[in-house]
């Protein structure tokens, strides 16, 4: 029975009058509250649609034999006053007026929302800057999320929710490597957790700092095995360096601080476990949100002053030093440069680096290793000594160990992983090389590189017309698609890739002058680009930053995409301004290409495709489709003119990568 008095009540109309037939029970829902609504003998009722026992949806139950029956397990009420009979329990029940225009029922007031741990927890992140979440809001993370959503209102935080978890901790790994700061990724238990799983990786590996937010069962039924239980801190393992659960006697500010600071510090994956009752418990009236004061120390760490004197020796004795960067070197270029032009000495990048210096710099000799171009591969060999900073000596990279090399890296254990080197430095790239600047002298003795960098260009440019050319019949050469984006892709825009021939092709070809590249490096993830390309955007939105305002461009082939596609829906719902370019050749050609090189047969590696461009359309996005190169630089043009999210579909050859 009700037990509300008239004078506080609020009445709100729940039906027409001849909405809901006799025999028949409805869901309704007014502002924070679901009712079931039911009609027997002429009469209207207004039950509380969550059964008491499990929670069951009364409101796609039936009325059977004069009594309402609980969908899920079975339970009998009366459907007007909600008493079960023979039973003292029963279904709370609302005040009902039918009145001339349709039935209302009277609500009592909504109470105040009482502040709860996940409150100050999602506080907390904010403070240490946690400002963008991308997730599913599901049924074990319904409390997080609402305090995340007060967050949202309060204009401190932004939320995307995407079509598959992955997409989410893509996002998020994407926008830490972009920024240097803590995204987060939110999911339910079980199955949403589990999704995290391979972005986290990739964030991981190449050590961006992520924030991982997963529901999680009741405490009272972990263990046994509930429905959705997951074991997440076994689950996670090591792609999470900090993982915490947040229990009852948690002190709850103080775990969303570790989390941020371990992110921040260690550069990868913080995890933090909700159960479902947690969520919602009442925080003390003290308590406080966390905040990154007096938690974080100044970086800037110098080099050992030995390590330091050594590596200017070895500097100073070579003719033709090589400067190697890495991703890691990535906040540090313009004191590189500087170090770079006073020596005279070429620079090349890792892949991961691609776009760290200008492509058209006098010195800058573009990538090294499998997805470089012979450019760099020519320095390396031609080099006395190495400088490298912030690489990790990946085999793809190909680093040569038969060089006198310098490694500068904060982290101890990088230096010398996989070969020794002559000498590692362990410092902050930045003040390593400031340092560096300082004392080493002017050098006219060494070789200024300069001609050779102009020479080698040459030689390579005039390869890169002559496969423009080629023509088989079966699609746009990648050589022609990659010479059309130097042409008119902005020269700020930040550009998210896949893997696979699409993204090797724009290691050789593509020129990069200002833009920022975004890729899966260590795990090398098909997939990654798009979803990544939506973390990139999100940062291009925040203003006073080096990414507000600039275009996102995002690069895969037909299998990459079609991983993420349902992401192009989460663009278009956002309004995500991202010039997608999607080399569709029918196959994974990457694998084809190793399978021939292992002499297997080709197998499985066909695709059967929609029309893509098609596809864009009926998202709500901008399509296009390219079927000859004299058509790629109208298509791009129009696309990076599109105000919202576009996609470019170029039907390419498979063989001419």
């Amino acid at each position: 029975m009700s037990t509300d008095s008239e004078e506080n009540l609020v009445w709100r109309k729940v039906l027409d009058s001849d909405e809901l037939p006799e025999g028949r029970v409805k869901s309704v829902t007014c502002g924070h509250r679901t009712l079931c609504m039911t009609r027997f003998e002429g009469k209207f009722g207004a039950l509380d649609n969550r059964c008491p026992h499990q929670g069951g949806p009364l409101g796609e139950g039936s009325i059977e034999n004069g009594l309402l029956r609980c969908p899920w397990h079975g339970w009998d009420y009366d459907p007007l006053t909600g008493i079960a009979p023979g039973f003292d329990d029963g279904v709370e029940t609302f005040q009902v007026e039918e009145r001339e225009d349709g039935v209302y029922v009277g609500f009592p007031e909504e109470a105040v929302h009482v502040r709860t741990v996940t409150d100050v927890m999602a506080e907390t992140l904010v403070n240490w800057g946690v400002t963008k979440v991308w997730g599913m809001v599901g049924h074990s993370n319904l409390g997080l999320a609402d305090a995340l959503r007060r967050q949202e209102e309060a204009g401190t935080l932004s939320y995307y929710g995407i079509r598959h978890e992955g997409a989410a901790s893509f996002a998020a790994s994407a926008y830490g490597k972009l920024t240097g700061r803590p995204a987060a990724c939110l999911a339910i238990a079980g199955p949403g957790a589990t999704n995290l799983l391979t972005g986290l990786w990739d964030a991981n590996v190449d050590r961006s700092p992520v924030i991982a937010l997963t529901g999680q069962v009741d405490t009272q039924v972990l263990g046994p095995g509930a429905f959705q239980e997951v074991d997440l801190v076994a689950a996670f393992g090591k792609v999470a360096q900090w993982s915490q659960s947040v229990l009852h006697g948690s002190r709850h500010a103080e775990l969303a601080n570790l989390a941020c600071k371990s992110a921040i510090l260690n550069r990868g994956v913080s995890h933090l476990i909700f159960p479902d009752e947690v969520q919602t418990l009442e925080a003390e009236a003290e308590a406080k949100a966390g905040g990154p004061e007096g938690r974080l120390a100044a970086q800037e760490i110098a080099p050992p002053e030995a390590a330091l004197q050594q590596a200017i020796e070895l500097l100073e004795r070579s003719m033709r030093p090589l400067i190697i960067v890495g991703h890691g070197a990535r906040f540090h270029m313009p004191a590189i440069l500087e170090l770079a032009e006073s020596l005279g000495s070429a620079v090349v990048t890792t892949f991961k680096g691609k776009g760290l210096i200008s492509d058209h710099h006098p010195l800058g000799c573009g990538v090294l290793g499998r997805s470089g171009t012979p450019i760099a591969s020519w320095f390396m060999n031609e080099s006395d000594a190495l400088l490298v900073l912030g690489a990790s000596f990946s085999n793809h990279t190909g680093i040569t160990p038969k060089r006198p090399t310098i490694q500068v890296d904060y982290d101890a254990m990088t230096l010398g992983k996989f070969h020794k080197v002559d000498v590692p430095v362990w410092g902050e790239i930045g003040v390593t090389v400031e340092q560096l600047k300082q004392r080493i002298g002017p050098r006219p003795e060494a070789v200024d590189q300069r001609a050779d960098v102009a020479e080698r260009w040459k030689i390579w440019r005039h390869e890169k017309q002559r496969r423009e050319s080629e023509e088989r019949g079966q699609g746009v050469s990648s050589a022609s698609v990659f010479s059309a984006m130097n042409r008119a892709v902005p020269e700020d825009a930040i550009i998210a890739v896949d893997v696979g021939n699409n993204t090797y092709s724009f290691g050789r070809y593509f020129e990069c002058t200002r833009q920022a590249v975004l890729m899966s490096g260590y795990l090398g993830s098909i997939g990654f680009s798009f979803p990544a390309a939506m973390g990139a955007w999100a940062a291009t939105q925040e203003a006073d930053t080096p990414f507000a305002g600039r275009p996102v461009v995002s690069i895969s082939g037909d299998g990459g995409f079609g991983q993420y596609l349902g992401e192009l829906t989460t663009a278009v719902k956002y309004g995500m301004n991202i010039t997608h370019v999607l080399l569709n050749n029918a196959e994974l050609g990457k694998i084809s290409k190793e399978q021939r090189a292992g002499n297997w047969d080709v197998w499985q590696t066909s695709l059967h495709n929609p029309d893509f461009a098609q596809y864009a359309e009926l998202c709500g996005a901008q399509g296009i489709r390219v079927t000859d190169r004299a058509e790629l630089d109208a298509a791009l043009e129009r696309a990076l003119a599109h105000d919202g999210p576009s996609l470019i579909e170029v039907m390419t050859d498979a063989e001419l990568v």
